[in-house]
């Protein structure tokens, strides 16, 4: 000690800035050391070197100057590091034992917490870290009843924010909480239970888990469904059948939890499935080309033409939806699971029911159902159709498509041509029942015997020439004037003549005009003034619609003699041959002594009547003459 002080004395001699200082510093280790403890060999060493490492300080004017002694050279410096890091081990094992009285916390981690306060806005959550966390009481509305002392979970967003305080969601914990569950719902299969919340496009809302779900109206149930409400509300049991995890779209099903069940019961229903086995069945959808009918847990199809022996527009006609029908198995397949029915198979086909005493020739009135390219289909009894081909319809060799004969849906009469019970086939006529224009062509026309005789001189015109096979074709009434040239004169469009009904043709009726001359009128154009159709054999007055010499066609109508309609068509000239001199400068008079020729002898009514037309064409004639003079007699004067 003695040295010691000694050098503590002759540092102060050689600092005099510092030797109060020094002197204090002498006497407050003495102080200490009656106050303090005995000491160590370690401490006391230590200490001494820290009585004489503190500073001293010297105030001189305005400036404190503080000097440092210098430490032995004897000093143990490996001591000092020793004591350090005891010291900081200490501290350590202190923190340590601080930090394990609070929880481990990372953020984006779910916790479990314990509801300490709270109030209307705000929900206190303690997780047993240094700090309490804030919820607002809205994430917990689905909770009515929360309490202090509740455990809830609660998601860790911030350790700290700028004010210190932890961030958390008790929301946002529910809902990673959920897609954990979903995900592994989806994963092991498993069976979950949902809320109903809502109907929306398509389906309905669920909510699993605090997410909102979506199950598809064809995921609800193994039949249609058609009122979704029914479900809104309630709780099911549903399989997840779908996650998309970019979008974080769910999507549920409950008929996947029955699936399983029907597929069990499809196998037990088509096992014991027989071909003209009856069933009774449920109408579970209608489409456009049959029935879907449910057989009990497996569904089977009834094509349109099983459904009725009759046409059938659409199924609906013959079936509702939901309503209970028996129908037969016609086939099924065990490996696609398909099963064919039928529901007309169930009654008598109606051919069996068709009498026994109608045969071939016999008259059958029935309606078109369907017209096509080649001919119409007549239902002539309930599901028994005949064909009518368009050959059939009218004894004209210019065929027309069937669709100028005929509508669909009209009520017609035909004549049956064929019938074979055992195809179940039926050909019909329409033509049948007007008279064949060739039954009678022999009476109708002249044989050339009756004409001529063989060394007859006969004047006749060279129509073709055929120098190759050397063949003339001739023609003898080439020569004469053309009597419908006449006519044209006569049955001018819009004139009103009087005709006898005397046959049908099809849909249109043969007229009997004056000079031996025929017409055809259409069926709508015999309505009569008070409603009724004009029938055979009766006399009405006929207006001409149209004149077409070269066809030799003219169309009538009886109905425009007394209602307006559309302008009749202006006669078409009759074509015009080479003529003998003589015969295309004879006139009017000659055209009409050639008709008179042609008409039968035995009528002589008609010979007067064609007298008549001579005297009223010449007379017209004179008068037209006599008129166009006038004319050019005014434009002379005029002239002058």
């Amino acid at each position: 000690m003695a040295a010691e002080e000694q050098t503590g004395a002759e540092m102060a001699a050689e600092t005099p800035e510092v030797a109060v200082a020094a002197t204090e510093n002498q006497a407050a280790p003495a102080a200490e050391a009656k106050a303090a403890p005995a000491a160590t060999t370690e401490e006391a060493s230590t200490n001494k070197w820290e009585r004489r490492s503190m500073p001293v300080s010297a105030k001189v004017g305005n400036r404190t100057t503080v000097t440092f002694a210098e430490p032995p050279s004897d000093f143990d410096w490996d001591a000092l590091d020793e004591v350090a890091a005891t010291r900081t081990e200490a501290r350590k094992t202190m923190e340590k034992a601080y930090e394990d009285t609070l929880s481990s916390i990372s953020e984006k981690q779910v916790l479990l917490g314990t509801v300490v306060g709270m109030n209307k806005k705000e929900v206190v959550i303690n997780i047993g870290y240094k700090s309490e966390g804030v919820v607002p009481i809205s994430e917990f509305r689905y909770k009515e009843d929360l309490a202090i002392g509740d455990k809830v979970e609660v998601y860790i967003e911030k350790q700290e924010d700028k004010t210190g305080q932890m961030v958390i969601s008790h929301k946002t914990a529910r809902v990673h909480n959920a897609w954990g569950k979903v995900n592994h719902a989806m994963e092991t299969n498993e069976i979950i239970t949902g809320y109903v919340k809502c109907r929306t496009k398509g389906g309905l809302i669920v909510d699993v888990f605090g997410i909102e779900a979506f199950l598809p109206g064809s995921q609800i149930d193994v039949k249609p469904i058609r009122d979704y409400d029914q479900y809104v509300g309630k709780n099911m049991e549903f399989k997840v059948v779908k996650i998309n995890q970019e979008f974080k779209n769910v999507v549920v099903s409950h008929k996947a939890l029955i699936e399983a069940e029907l597929e069990a019961q499809k196998k037990q229903i088509i096992g014991g499935l027989e071909k003209g086995q009856v069933l009774e069945g449920t109408v579970k959808n209608i489409t456009s080309y049959g029935v879907f009918v449910d057989l009990g847990g497996v569904d089977g199809l009834i094509h349109i033409t099983d459904l009725s022996y009759g046409r059938v527009s659409h199924p609906e006609e013959v079936v509702k939806l939901d309503e209970k029908i028996n129908v037969v198995i016609l086939d099924f397949d065990d490996e696609k699971k398909r099963i064919a029915l039928g529901l007309k198979q169930l009654s008598a086909h109606p051919w069996d029911a068709l009498s026994a005493e109608l045969n071939a020739g016999d008259k059958v009135t029935g309606k078109v159902m369907v017209i096509t390219d080649y001919g119409a289909f007549v239902e002539v009894a309930a599901g028994v159709e005949g064909l009518l081909h368009v050959s059939e319809m009218s004894w004209s060799q210019h065929l027309r498509s069937p669709k100028d004969f005929l509508k669909e849906g009209q009520e017609i009469e035909c004549v049956i041509l064929n019938i074979d019970r055992e195809e179940r086939k039926m050909s019909l006529g329409m033509k049948q029942l007007a008279e064949d224009p060739w039954a009678d062509i022999e009476q109708k026309y002249q044989h050339p015997s009756e004409f001529c005789s063989v060394g007859d001189e006969v004047e006749v015109m060279v129509l073709e020439v055929d120098k190759e096979n050397r063949r003339l074709s001739l023609g003898h009434k080439q020569v004469e004037e053309n009597p419908w040239e006449v006519f044209a004169s006569v049955f001018t469009p819009g004139s009103i003549h009087e005709g006898t009904i005397t046959s049908r043709a099809g849909q249109n009726s043969v007229v009997s005009l004056p000079y031996g001359v025929e017409g055809t009128v259409a069926a709508k154009h015999l309505k009569k003034e008070d409603g009724s159709k004009a029938e055979l054999e009766e006399k009405l007055p006929f207006m001409v619609l149209e004149f077409n010499a070269e066809a030799r066609r003219i169309v009538l109508s009886h109905t425009r003699t007394f209602e307006e309609g559309d302008e009749p068509i202006e006669a078409a000239p009759a074509k015009r041959g080479a003529r003998k001199d003589a015969g295309a400068g004879a006139g009017p008079g000659a055209s009409v002594k050639s008709v008179n020729e042609k008409v039968e002898k035995s009528t002589l009514g008609d010979l007067g009547v064609l007298g008549d037309l001579k005297s009223a064409m010449e007379t017209k004639e004179r008068a037209s003459k006599g008129k166009k003079k006038n004319e050019e007699a005014e434009e002379e004067e005029g002239a002058e």
